[in-house]
């Protein structure tokens, strides 16, 4: 089977292109395929220092006009629980940082990684895969519009409900929360100060991630009665219970743009490579919309796969390349996971000495500087 590029990306998202000018960038022949751009997703990320690398490397950085910085994160707990955790605030000044990262709006960030791709020349071929053949030195992907593309490896970074990983016989592990999340911009009168707060609640965290000027993006995590309740409020109504739940820390609020609802859900694949192919952001895994781990995760595959890739001329989809982005990436995704999965389930959790273990944790990292220190360059650390 004859191969038309080095690597095909599939997939549009943030992490998919990134995919694409990182290995255009290691100097192979990339295309990407995906099919039309949906809606402008008015969500936001909150990118970390890693993630901010990873951009600035591929040229997508200075394309951003609107980023917040994030100089402090501060924990709250809000629980009304026997055993309750101290106010702890990390500032990126105690690591040497100005700032842990940014917060920045997804539509925006795909502008600015389409406009990179565009400028580059890398081929775009706007379909959705239908089917793929996998041969001992290729790959081939019947394209839903006609035609195939053939390629030495496949980058799937098509969701978590992936074709390229199903085709390539990749199982994964799923779970659901009985949560749900509302997300919404916000608009308020009080200055946050560039610090994300996270108010911990019995249902969940309701966090707060500045934007630029006197704005923030919010994530309510709750029960889905709860949230799907929110969802039918008026504007000022909401806005008064947002207020009332984060005790007036933003002063008065307004909602600024629409609303959104998403159930909370896990999902892990069972390997991150095989059959010339290697998965990136959520075709790999899915988070809950807590600890900023998502996206940032989805950039630590995408530099991986950067680093496993081999000279110019040389099979990117060879078996030894395969296998070092898998061990590259099993680790560190699997205890990303379990760290957040588990840090939700301890505010669920009615069990009083799992709640006293949270308590103590974050009173150690609130009193003990070196823990903090090391939490803290951990939550940051810079994608290779």
């Amino acid at each position: 089977m004859s191969a038309d590029k080095d690597i095909i990306v599939v997939g549009a998202g943030p992490a998919g292109l990134a995919a694409a000018l990182e290995c255009h960038l290691r100097g192979h022949d990339v295309a990407v395929v995906a099919p039309p751009r949906g809606p402008r997703d008015e969500r936001t990320a909150a990118l970390l220092g890693g993630s901010v690398t990873l951009l600035r490397r591929i040229g997508a950085w200075d394309l951003l006009a609107e980023k917040a910085p994030m100089r402090a994160l501060r924990i709250v707990d809000a629980t009304r629980r026997l055993f309750r955790a101290p106010e702890v605030t990390f500032h990126a000044s105690e690591i040497g940082l100005p700032e842990f990262g940014y917060n920045i709006r997804n539509a925006d960030l795909v502008d600015a990684l389409e406009a990179c791709v565009a400028e580059r020349g890398l081929p775009r071929h706007t379909a959705s895969v239908d089917g793929m053949t996998i041969e001992p030195d290729a790959v081939s992907l019947r394209l839903a519009t006609g035609g195939r593309l053939g390629a030495r490896l496949v980058v799937a970074a098509d969701g978590r409900r992936s074709a390229v990983r199903q085709a390539a016989g990749i199982g994964v592990r799923e779970w659901r929360y009985d949560q749900s999340a509302l997300v919404a911009n916000l608009s308020h009168t009080a200055a946050h100060n560039d610090i994300s707060t996270e108010f911990h609640t019995e249902a969940g965290p309701l966090t707060f991630v500045p934007l630029t000027g006197s704005r923030s993006s919010m994530v309510w995590v709750d029960r889905p009665d709860a949230v799907a309740r929110r969802r039918e409020m008026d504007e000022a109504a909401l806005a008064g219970g947002i207020e009332e739940r984060s005790s007036s820390l933003l002063g008065a609020i307004s909602i600024d743009g629409p609303r959104q609802v998403f159930p909370l859900s896990g999902m892990t694949a069972e390997r991150f490579a095989a059959a010339r192919t290697v998965l990136v952001g959520e075709a790999a895994h899915v988070f809950p919309p807590i600890g900023a781990q998502g996206l940032n995760l989805g950039y630590r595959d995408v530099a991986a796969l950067g680093a496993i890739l081999p000279r110019p001329g040389q099979d990117p989809g060879a078996t030894d390349r395969l296998d070092a982005y898998e061990r590259s990436r099993r680790a560190d995704v699997l205890s990303r996971t379990a760290a957040v999965d588990a840090l939700n389930r301890t505010l669920l959790t009615g069990f009083l000495p799992v709640q006293a273990a949270r308590g103590l944790g974050l009173f150690l990292l609130d009193r003990v500087q070196p823990l903090r220190q090391a939490m803290m360059r951990q939550g940051v650390v810079a994608t290779r």
